[in-house]
């Protein structure tokens, strides 16, 4: 539960400095993220053997595609509870937690919904960061993976090692990765609906 406080302390933080400092970091978040991807993929290499990454197999590969799944459910029983189109709840949902892909590609329909898209899809991420920590206690560490969506390659990593563990982080990179491949093919495929 400390943990959760940390994290919540430190977005508080950074909200108050982004709105009195407003600093101008241009590109930094971006090189950030790649050097946090590269060490991630450093640590993995050092803590895994080749048998390990043959071993989860199947379940790495399915749970990417169920995730898919239920984020298109999701985003059409929303649009149907809603009253909106179904081709936006579907594309809001195909975003899987890619909010800087998601709302751009919505955005060029319509920009109210490229709004909500961005924003759905990044509380998405949020919630993963703050929620998995207590998800990963309650249920199955790997199934838990799926609230992270595409995030689950990069941002939301961290905490999954951290609370699911270095077999869960494996899953969560495979996961991430797969859907990270697929989310700029199946969002435009929903608007096209």
């Amino acid at each position: 539960m400390r943990f959760l406080y940390l994290v919540l302390t430190a977005l508080t933080l950074g909200i108050l400095a982004g709105h009195f400092l407003e600093p101008n970091f241009g590109n930094a978040y971006e090189v950030m993220l790649y050097v946090l991807i590269f060490l991630i993929g450093v640590d993995l290499g050092l803590n895994f053997e080749s048998g390990e990454i043959k071993k989860l197999g199947r379940e790495a590969l399915t749970l990417p595609m169920k995730t898919l799944a239920g984020s298109l459910f999701g985003g059409l029983a929303a649009s149907l509870v809603l009253g909106i189109n179904p081709k936006w709840g579907l594309a809001i949902g195909a975003g899987c937690g890619w909010y800087s892909l998601t709302g751009p590609l919505i955005a060029q329909y319509s920009a109210v919904y490229g709004a909500v898209g961005f924003l759905g899809n990044l509380f998405r991420e949020i919630f993963t960061i703050l929620l998995y920590p207590i998800a990963s206690k309650r249920t199955d560490p790997k199934k838990a993976v799926s609230m992270g969506g595409a995030t689950t390659m990069d941002t939301t990593l961290p905490i999954i090692r951290k609370f699911g563990g270095r077999e869960v982080a494996l899953v969560a990179f495979v996961h991430g990765f797969i859907l990270t491949a697929l989310v700029p093919f199946v969002v435009p495929l929903m608007l096209s609906l």
